[in-house]
């Protein structure tokens, strides 16, 4: 979509990927001192899930020279450092506010993964200026992006979940289907 949109006029589109942004709108860090602060059980969906981490000026500062650098069409990709395990995350909260909590596992969401994949491709990332911004160039596909849409419009008006996997996954390159966890009952 941004290499589509930067080819059609004067505006220059870029996409930028991170992950978690501290304190932001659905960040885990509210959401477990709310419920601290309620007295409720800390819940998680897997106890190896990780997850990386920014602050709200560091991904601000992070984006805006990112946008500077871009000259259209790239996809920046921000270090994030190393992930951090969400249950040691949730340990800590509850010892540092000394809260009578403990941490419900309730199990991974359909389609959630244990760990965030914030760059696709490693060795294919161009350095930037800023040791902490990558570029990493998008794979052209054969797809034309209007063709696919139309594609998708048609076949959500009677929707069947094979069919839109099917098309998704000839749009979207990278995706992997997700492992078969097998339920333990």
């Amino acid at each position: 979509v941004v290499e589509t949109m930067n080819k059609k006029g004067k505006t220059k589109f870029m996409a930028v990927r991170f992950g978690n942004v501290l304190g932001s709108n659905g960040s885990v860090i509210p959401i477990f001192k709310k419920l601290i602060s309620e007295g409720k059980n800390l819940t998680l969906t897997h106890p190896d899930i990780t997850r990386y981490f920014m602050t709200i000026p560091e991904a601000a500062q992070l984006v805006i020279e990112a946008g500077a650098l871009g000259k259209g069409g790239e996809l920046f990709i921000l270090d994030m450092g190393e992930p951090v395990k969400i249950i040691d995350l949730a340990k800590t909260m509850i010892k540092l506010s000394n809260a009578n909590v403990d941490i419900e596992i309730v199990g991974l969401r359909p389609g959630e993964k244990l760990y965030e994949e914030l760059l696709y491709d490693v060795n294919a990332a161009q350095k930037t200026e800023n040791n902490k911004i990558f570029i990493t160039h998008i794979d052209e596909t054969d797809i034309d992006l209007g063709e696919h849409l139309e594609a998708l419009s048609i076949a959500i008006k009677n929707p069947r979940k094979d069919e839109l996997k099917e098309l998704m996954k000839k749009f979207v390159v990278t995706y992997k289907e997700p492992p078969q966890e097998k339920k333990v009952i």
